[in-house]
């Protein structure tokens, strides 16, 4: 993930170290390489969605996870540099727009759905992130300067629907409601009941919930093992339960991890779980 995130970056360069990815001066190999990968999969999409009229989601990693992950050339996370942070953020957003286009260009007629992806976001909040050493932590970053990258990204997507995505405990949904996205797809398996409420607040305030609540680590259930929690959760805040139809339902976590058979059992599991839901919404 951050491997192709890093080669969206327009106008930055990167290589990759045994710590990980780097900025470097000039690229590479590595960032031939980054930019060789995600053609050839450009050329795939394009061949496999010739004629498409849909939905076609594009996920990116989002600028937090990126800063916590890429490293500076001096051997320190690039978030530790606001001035590194914010030329990260500018050209995530550039890039962004020149993927899209080259999308929009290639499946002419789908309509794209951006979904930002940010699983480091709530380390980099709350002051968890190691320092190189190992023997200290990086800074928090201050809320309104995280919202404030984010909506910088979210805005390079346009009029499109976009969407922000983390599968940690702790969502920070009151920053990612604030930051004009227009969804948050969480894994609702590890809500508590506060975090319910702040769900709650964010589908009250207009902001679409994407619900990741079909396992991903090869756990075989049934449809009602899907639905049912979240259903007893909506209710217990006091969700009307004809909301629930504006909900998308989704697996926990990505499909990278899976089998191509074991990625299609776990699709058609959410697609059943989905009509499901509807179901029980319009009874």
């Amino acid at each position: 993930m951050i491997g192709r995130g890093a080669g969206l970056l327009a106008d930055l360069k990167v290589d990759l170290q045994p710590m990980g990815w780097r900025f470097v001066d000039r690229a590479g190999r590595d960032s031939h390489r980054t930019a060789a990968l995600l053609r050839q999969d450009l050329d795939e999409l394009a061949e496999a969605f010739d004629g498409y009229d849909g939905d076609l989601k594009v996920q990116i990693a989002g600028p937090w996870t990126l800063a916590s992950s890429i490293w500076l050339h001096r051997g320190e996370r690039s978030v530790v540099d606001a001035g590194a942070t914010r030329d990260l953020i500018g050209s995530l957003a550039e890039g962004l727009r020149v993927h899209l286009g080259e999308l929009a260009r290639l499946v002419p007629k789908a309509t794209l759905v951006v979904q930002i992806d940010e699983p480091g976001l709530p380390s980099v909040l709350s002051g968890e992130l190691p320092t190189a050493s190992g023997f200290g932590r990086i800074r928090a970053i201050d809320p309104t300067v995280a919202a404030e990258g984010l909506r910088d990204v979210i805005e390079a997507a346009g009029d499109r629907h976009t969407v922000v995505h983390c599968c940690a405990p702790n969502v920070p949904l009151v920053l990612l409601r604030n930051t004009g996205v227009k969804a948050v797809s969480l894994d609702v398996t590890l809500l508590t009941p506060k975090g319910w409420e702040s769900v709650a607040a964010t589908v009250e305030s207009g902001v679409e919930l994407w619900a990741g609540a079909v396992p991903t680590d090869e756990t075989r259930v049934k449809v009602t093992d899907v639905i049912n929690p979240l259903v007893e959760a909506w209710r217990r805040v006091g969700l009307p339960l004809a909301d629930l139809s504006n909900v998308t339902l989704t697996p926990a976590c990505g499909l990278a991890g899976l089998t191509p058979s074991g990625a299609q059992r776990v699709q058609r599991l959410a697609m059943d779980a989905a009509r499901a839901l509807t179901e029980t919404a319009g009874s």
